[in-house]
């Protein structure tokens, strides 16, 4: 699979190690208009990778979002909507290597606002290490990940 940079909202990129909270992380793709079909038609699936493995010094948990808004600064308040979500993660579950999937509902079923992007939140305790990839695909459990220039 050929993985767009366009469709890519993280890559490599560290985790936020504040306190508990939630955190737009990464980058946010520009959709254009509201309410356009970004898959047109086809199913789409935000994979999430753990590029390097999640700490904290308590008992953190993490749970990510894939949410819109009107700007690009991606609220991080509840004002945003929220489109797919993962349940609460334990850090000793998100080692380097486990994957996420996300689907992505049709925008006929929802209204995608302008921003598209991916928020963190953290509960219980601050983390004190993690990164992750996170991009946009149709073929989520055919993707493998492979070094630069490698087919």
């Amino acid at each position: 699979m050929i993985l767009d940079e366009r469709n890519e909202f993280c890559d490599a990129t560290a985790l936020n190690t504040g306190g508990a909270g939630t955190y737009l992380i990464g980058d946010v793709m520009d959709l254009g208009s509201t309410g356009d079909d970004i898959g047109t038609g086809e199913p789409l699936y935000v994979v999430i990778q753990v590029t390097t493995a999640v700490t904290s010094g308590g008992s953190a948990t993490v749970k990510f979002h894939v949410a819109s808004d009107a700007v690009a600064a991606i609220a991080a308040d509840g004002s945003e909507t929220i489109h797919s979500s993962t349940n609460a993660i334990a850090k000793a579950s998100l080692t380097a290597g486990a994957t996420l999937i996300l689907p992505l509902p049709a925008a006929g079923s929802v209204a995608y606002e302008r921003y598209l992007g991916i928020e963190q939140v953290t509960a219980t305790a601050a983390l004190t290490a993690g990164a992750v990839n996170a991009f946009i695909t149709n073929e989520p459990h055919s993707w493998v990940a492979k070094a630069d220039a490698v087919n």
